[in-house]
């Protein structure tokens, strides 16, 4: 449990995960607020927009027509950051010349995808029940086997294969390189820099390994090398669980908590409670408990500001080639990083001391989790419709009287 007196205090708590430190500083919150705010969404979306490009039916930007689909739809991005085919590059500096300490590039290849979530252009995850959001993540899966190293430890207990029949695709060939690493994200709300309300999110595969996993997977592997073989986010989930002040949910195979450690005001982390270096790791039932705690997470959001509540979301697990040390070190975890602070129009920037020295919060995470925890049940939308309707329900009552 955590110190009461942590409440008040400002401290700073260490991250396992990165090696590093964040301040926290729960008495600033009672400072007034006379910043930016961003403004409340109050926009009604139709069920399906003619000029969305991720909408059945529609052109893209780039000319090609959508297909009719009913749930999930995947294509490779017609603006990918990193692509199959580039010039080739390599550098001229001289070994063991300065400009080659300092002055270090490498290129990077890769395969970029665009997954819708749903036909429906005015749902996100917070309004889809678990049984919605089953497909999404069966799709994820699928796509991350397409593209497993046949060498992996993880291809043993899964054969690679392409995307399924059942899953409506633009592209189903497989890729032209055995990519290192696959990032599976989602940014909702216009906060976070999401350019089309579509519910959707990205499957980016590249050469390299990206910065964040690959600092995780070190101190992951650090970890179990230290603790003879124990796995420190199987631990860490096991010590939320048996505490629960910063838990938000949990089921049979997943724990949503607000890590001792966030940095954002409301930030998630989705664990499994069992080592799983994967997603191809988990059963039918593991994936419905997964589709559960995300459908939990989302809609808590939304409840506590009543908002559509913008957040950044990212799946870390295994890398698609890597060492035996590597993938077995690797543990199923799903980020959610909300920028949203006191309300609806409130935001946490990450500026000043934050880019400078190291982060730092106000809100204490068991706070944070304590709310979270107190915005469960239907989506507040429904209950709004609700009440319009009731209320429309006695004007026309009185009316008639």
């Amino acid at each position: 449990m955590a110190d009461e007196v942590l409440n008040d205090i400002s401290h700073r708590r260490f991250n396992p995960l990165r090696g590093s430190w964040i301040l926290v500083s729960p008495h600033r919150t009672k400072r007034p607020w006379q910043g930016q705010q961003e403004a409340p969404t109050k926009t009604t979306l139709p069920e399906h927009d003619p000029k969305c490009y991720l909408c059945p039916g529609n052109q893209r930007a780039g000319g090609e027509q959508n297909p009719d689909y009913e749930n999930t739809f995947v294509f490779v991005n017609d603006y990918s950051a990193v692509k199959e085919e580039q010039a080739e590059y390599e550098s001229k500096n001289e070994a063991g010349s300065v400009a080659s300490r300092l002055l270090r590039v490498e290129p990077v290849k890769g395969k970029c995808y665009v997954l819708t979530f749903s036909r429906a252009h005015n749902l996100t995850l917070a309004d889809m029940e678990p049984a919605q959001i089953l497909p999404v993540i069966q799709l994820w899966t699928s796509i991350y086997t397409a593209h497993l190293d046949p060498k992996s430890p993880l291809a043993k207990s899964t054969k690679p294969t392409t995307m399924p029949p059942s899953a409506t695709q633009h592209d189903p060939s497989k890729p032209t390189a055995q990519y290192r690493y696959m990032q599976i994200f989602e940014n909702k709300g216009a906060a976070m820099g999401c350019s089309n309300p579509h519910p959707h999110g990205q499957i980016w595969t590249t050469t390299g390994m990206p910065e964040e996993p690959g600092l995780e997977l070190e101190q992951l592997a650090k970890y179990r090398r230290e603790q003879g073989g124990v796995n420190m986010l199987e631990e860490y989930g096991t010590l939320e669980s048996t505490s629960g002040e910063r838990t938000v949910f949990e089921n049979g195979h997943f724990i949503a908590v607000c890590p001792w450690w966030a940095t954002w005001p409301f930030e998630v982390m989705i664990m499994a409670k069992s080592h799983r270096r994967a997603l191809v790791d988990l059963s039918s039932e593991e994936q419905q408990d997964l589709a559960a705690a995300i459908s939990e997470v989302t809609r808590r959001y939304d409840n506590l500001f009543e908002t559509q509540f913008p957040y950044s979301m990212g799946i870390h697990q295994a890398p698609l080639q890597g060492s035996e040390e590597e993938i077995e070190a690797a543990h199923l975890h799903l980020h959610f990083y909300p920028p949203l602070l006191r309300s609806a129009t409130v935001r946490k920037f990450l500026v000043g001391y934050e880019m400078m020295a190291e982060p730092q919060r106000d809100i204490t995470p068991e706070q944070a989790a304590q709310r979270l925890r107190d915005c469960g049940g239907p989506l507040y939308r429904s209950k709004l419709d609700d009440k319009e309707i009731q209320k429309e329900t006695f004007s026309d009552e009185a009316k008639l009287k």
